[in-house]
């Protein structure tokens, strides 16, 4: 399972020209899962989330965790996060979970994170989306279990 998350001011997915989710503060978390990932990856994704200290404290460090700031998340499925650009032109995603286990594991990471007290808004799985964000930084980290 991988996960790029990026620090955020403001976030939001529109799909077929509607506002899906948006968030304010927070982190934007593109969430890939491949074959063989289980429930265990997600739970540790969302534990590292809570916890990483990647929010500036009052003295400009990245010392703070997003559950100290308040802020949200916004979670968008991102199955290319499963591409191997190894070969020819054309990414392979043969690493990348079926669509129903794709599914079944977001949504799991989605209450996962809630269960450690995130407020999360989410994207739409399968759906062509538009992601807008204000990368606040920029601070952009890949996290992968």
């Amino acid at each position: 399972m991988k996960a790029v998350i990026q620090r955020v001011t403001s976030a939001s997915v529109v799909v077929d020209g509607r506002a899906a989710a948006g968030i304010g503060q927070g982190l934007l978390v593109l969430l890939g899962v491949e074959k063989g990932d289980a429930e265990a990856q997600a739970d540790w994704l969302a534990e590292k989330i809570a916890g990483l200290r990647i929010f500036s404290d009052p003295a400009g460090k990245m010392n703070r965790s997003i559950q100290e700031t308040g802020g949200s998340l916004l979670v968008v499925s991102q199955f290319t996060l499963a591409g191997n650009c190894a070969k020819g032109k054309r990414p392979s995603f043969d690493a990348a979970a079926p669509p129903e286990e794709g599914k079944r594991l977001y949504e799991y990471f989605v209450q996962a994170a809630r269960r450690v007290g995130l407020p999360v808004e989410t994207g739409i799985f399968q759906a062509d989306m538009q992601v807008s964000l204000v990368n606040d930084g920029p601070v952009t980290f890949i996290l992968e279990r």
